[in-house]
């Protein structure tokens, strides 16, 4: 298992491009959140698409190795994501990972994402993820 500490310190260091912070792990679950800012804005004053797909994808890694440690080269291999409303252009988008199945080739997990504090989710996603065989 990876900590909180562990696990933001492992994405400042690998994946430095990314806005996301860790916000909690626990058992099966993962939150994180991106701040948004008006890079992160399509026309119409809404939040791009790309963004909540990369929040999710964020979100879905750190529960799974928050689960099974840091192992980098754990992969996506199918997401499908349901935009369901329009997130605010003013505030940070919070994803809520739980994870469904952990085997050991693969991980199942949904997201939850949500305009930050509002209770009303913006987006669902459904991942797996590929886990590489360990040494």
């Amino acid at each position: 298992m990876a900590t909180r500490a562990e696990l933001a310190e492992f994405l400042a260091k690998e994946f430095p491009q990314t806005k996301c912070t860790v916000e909690s792990v626990g058992a099966m679950t993962a939150t994180v959140k991106h701040q948004i800012g008006v890079h992160e804005l399509r026309p119409g004053a809404t939040v791009a698409g790309p963004v909540l797909m990369a929040v999710a994808d964020v979100a879905l890694y750190v529960a799974i190795m928050a689960e099974i440690g840091i192992i980098p080269l754990v992969v996506t291999t199918s997401f499908s994501i349901n935009f369901m409303r329009k997130p605010a252009a003013d505030r940070a988008i919070v994803g809520k990972c739980k994870l469904m199945k952990i085997g050991k080739s693969l991980a199942v997990g949904e997201v939850s994402l949500y305009s930050e504090g509002l209770a009303e989710p913006v987006a669902h996603v459904v991942g797996t993820y590929s886990i590489p065989r360990r040494q």
